[in-house]
């Protein structure tokens, strides 16, 4: 420091101090250039307190002047004043010198800055020409103290309505870009936070600056912009839905490039923090955002499965919504994404199972036939992978699946059927808890309408998955103890329909017929009749397939005392038009040789004989009397080869087989005593046997069960026709509902409705010839 002070105010002379204040730009230009040789002179000789005081008073008297005038020439001169101190430093710089001068930044930038809000908008270009001479000769020093206030400042700026002040700004916004990036220290935690709080602004022109600071910033590596990208991911996705075109595509190629620099970044990226963010915005209602979002995420599965895999869950959020709704371009990227996912990789279990199943439970009742898909296909996954896990959440995941079978999708409904059968299979306590929810499932109206609908599909697709005779033994050992009577009769009453009718269950028909040979079939025939007995119908149907005729006709017989009413007439109508379908072929045939079957004939007219005159009545006449009359005069004929050895009858125990005109003397109605019909099974023994055993069916306590069964239906029914509140009248519709579901459940007798003709009508056909022609003499 020289000897001596100098007063650098009194150095400031008259007419530098009018040129600054002059209305015209030539003169204040002038005066500014004298101030910069000035400062420079000084700084050079160490007056560096008369420079201050020029700077001071530069500040008070021009920058922050009531006149205009004044203001720009200030703005000048500052500058020049800050060049020519710059350019002292940087020669004391190169010199190896300390800067022995003041902080010369600190007191002509904020004047500067306070400019570029002034309301005269020449004022304002001036201070962005200002600025803009500052930074470029102070660069790093410039920087760090006044960064964030000039970032500031030019956030406003970008939306300033003049021309002149906008193309100032932006030349000022490259110049700090270009130091930015060139600057190695630069403090890039602070900046983030700045710049997530201007993220939040909706204006385009504002956006489309932050959009260009990040393109900047992303592409340098040294500033690791991507360590902190999941603070302002979401802000700069919403800005794909800015309403300004060129918005939206600077925001699409930032987003594309950063995604480029994720690829291939050797840093850490967080991928966890990232996969929260775009699992939100993947449900976004803009598509572009959906897309955005999605292809993200599919980047991240390919490339980063490890690290993704305890977010696995929240991509799958995303994913199967994505998969039913949307532009093709969406649904074909979650449909890639979503098979990805499928393949777990090694490890998997770092997924967080109960994290998926959650998700995928969340999806499980979606209206959208691809979504609901996919969640049971991914179910159906994870119960390969980690079937305890399932099992744990099984409340919750149950009556999802239930509901699925009522989707308007078949496809659906398959799906979940599946999903079921591999949750009971090898699980005897899940499989008695499925055929219980199953069976409540076809309650109500509603359950009415399901097993109409879609009744046989359900039932023939557990018995494919499970065995008919599990699924088909399980739903009667629960329908056994069934306490609403009329929907167990009707429940009997579709589940024999689909016995009878489905091409899965011909085994399980085949091993029915055998049931006279004890074993195996005749231990299904005694389970299905302790359930079947709740339907005349059905449980007459189960002997004519088990060729149980001796006990067809005690059944039919046994009207004779319990009472017929007109469900009774209606099931055995539809008896009748079942025995006219294909899997009675080998009855009608053997109707053939009555010789060989003569309980066959009585149970047949016996059945006759219950009908009214009707259309059912009419059919099954015309059958019966289409046994050729020759048949009828031999009653010895040679042995029919058609005959099915197992035929469970009273010559199968030894007994002889009686001529029809013996077995139609003892009375078509005529009821069977106890010791009477326990003389016809002279050779029948207890007892259902086992696989293989030579026990046969004990029918007995099959008949008493029978009739105490239908005593209780007769029973039930009394007692709600005895009512007349609503709820009676309600629930007597309901079971009439129930029972054409139960017909309509199978595929080929929807539309066949009985009882055409089921009245008092009067007879068409004379009583007389109901009756079995008989040869005479």
């Amino acid at each position: 420091m020289p000897a001596g002070s100098v007063d650098g105010e009194a150095l400031l002379t008259q007419q530098v101090l009018r040129g600054l204040g002059d209305k015209l730009y030539d003169k204040r230009k002038l005066a500014a250039l004298e101030v910069e040789q000035l400062v420079k002179n000084l700084a050079r000789e160490g007056y560096w307190r008369a420079v201050v005081q020029i700077l001071d008073r530069l500040t008070r008297d021009y920058a922050y002047s009531p006149q205009a005038n004044c203001r720009k020439g200030g703005l000048l001169a500052l500058a020049a004043a800050a060049v020519a101190l710059a350019e002292r430093k940087q020669d004391a710089k190169k010199r190896g010198e300390a800067w022995p001068g003041p902080d010369y930044l600190a007191s002509v930038v904020p004047p500067v800055l306070n400019a570029l809000v002034d309301g005269d908008a020449r004022v304002r270009y001036y201070a962005c020409e200002a600025l803009y001479n500052i930074a470029k000769v102070a660069r790093e020093d410039f920087l760090e103290p006044h960064f964030t206030d000039t970032f500031d400042a030019l956030f406003r700026l970008v939306a300033d309505p003049d021309p002149a002040v906008h193309q100032a700004t932006t030349f000022l916004d490259a110049l700090m870009k270009d130091i930015v990036t060139a600057h190695e220290h630069f403090n890039m935690e602070k900046f983030v936070q700045q710049f997530q709080e201007a993220l939040k602004v909706t204006a385009p022109r504002k956006r489309a600056f932050l959009l260009s600071w990040m393109q900047v910033l992303a592409s340098v590596p040294d500033l690791d912009m991507l360590a902190h990208l999941p603070r302002f991911l979401e802000r700069m996705l919403d800005c794909l839905r800015d309403p300004m075109c060129e918005v939206r595509v600077q925001a699409a190629k930032v987003l594309q490039d950063l995604l480029l620099e994720v690829q291939t970044s050797a840093g850490d990226v967080d991928v966890g923090s990232l996969t929260v963010v775009l699992a939100t915005a993947a449900h976004s209602d803009d598509d572009t955002i959906r897309l955005t979002a999605l292809r993200w995420l599919r980047t991240f599965v390919l490339d980063a499965r490890a690290a993704l895999l305890p977010r696995y869950a929240l991509v799958l959020s995303a994913v199967l919504p994505a998969l039913a709704a949307g532009p093709p371009d969406i649904v074909q990227l979650a449909r890639e994404t979503n098979a990805e996912l499928l393949a777990l990789p090694e490890g998997w279990e770092a997924c967080d199972p109960a994290a998926l199943l959650a998700a995928v439970a969340a999806e499980l009742g979606s209206v959208h036939e691809p979504t609901r898909l996919a969640a049971l296909l991914w179910l159906h996954t994870l119960l390969g992978r980690s079937r305890q896990t399932v099992l744990d959440h099984l409340g919750v995941l149950l009556p999802a699946l239930f509901d699925a079978l009522s989707a308007p999708s078949e496809r659906v409904a398959v799906e979940a059927l599946a999903v079921l059968g591999a949750l009971a299979a090898d699980d005897e306590g899940q499989f008695r808890s499925l055929m219980q929810e199953l069976l409540d499932r076809f309650r109500g109206p509603l359950g009415a309408r399901l097993l109409q609908r879609r009744g046989g599909l359900i039932v023939r697709r557990l018995a494919a998955r499970l065995g008919g005779r599990a699924v088909f033994g399980g739903l009667s050992a629960i329908l056994e103890g069934e306490r609403d009577l009329p929907f167990a009769a009707a429940l009997v009453q579709a589940l024999n329909l689909i016995l009878l009718t489905s091409p899965e269950l011909r085994d399980l028909r085949a091993l029915l017929q055998r049931a006279g040979a004890g074993g195996e079939g005749a231990a299904l025939f005694s389970a299905l009749y302790r359930s079947w007995c709740h339907s005349v119908g059905a449980v007459l149907s189960l002997c004519f397939l088990a060729q149980a005729y001796d006990h067809a006709y005690d059944l039919a017989a046994s009207f004779a005392d319990l009472g017929m009413n007109v469900e009774v007439l209606v099931q055995v109508d539809r008896l009748v038009q079942l025995l006219e379908t294909p899997v009675f072929t080998p009855l009608r045939l053997q109707l053939l040789h009555p010789a060989h079957h003569p309980a066959l004939l009585r149970a047949l007219y016996a059945l006759l004989m219950l009908l009214p005159q009707s259309d059912a009545f009419k059919t099954l006449h015309a059958r019966l009397h289409s046994v050729p009359p020759m048949a009828l005069l031999h009653p010895n004929p040679d042995p029919d080869p058609a005959v099915e050895p197992h035929r469970i009858s009273r010559a199968t125990h030894g007994l002889a087989a009686p001529d029809i005109s013996a077995a139609m003397a003892d009375g078509i109605g005529a009821t069977p005593s106890s010791n009477g019909g326990a003389r016809d099974r002279g050779g029948e023994a207890s007892g259902s046997g086992g696989p293989g055993s030579d026990e046969r069916i004990d029918f007995g306590p099959l008949l008493a069960l029978f009739r105490a069964r239908q005593q209780a239906h007769a029973d039930d029914e009394e007692a709600r026709r005895s009512s007349a509140n609503d709820a009676n009248v309600i629930s007597a519709e309901h079971e009439d509902v129930m029972a054409r579901a139960a017909w309509d459940s199978v595929e080929g007798l929807q539309g066949k409705r009985p009882l055409s003709g089921l009245t008092a009508d009067r007879r068409t056909v004379s009583d007389e010839s109901s009756f079995p022609r008989m040869y005479t003499g």
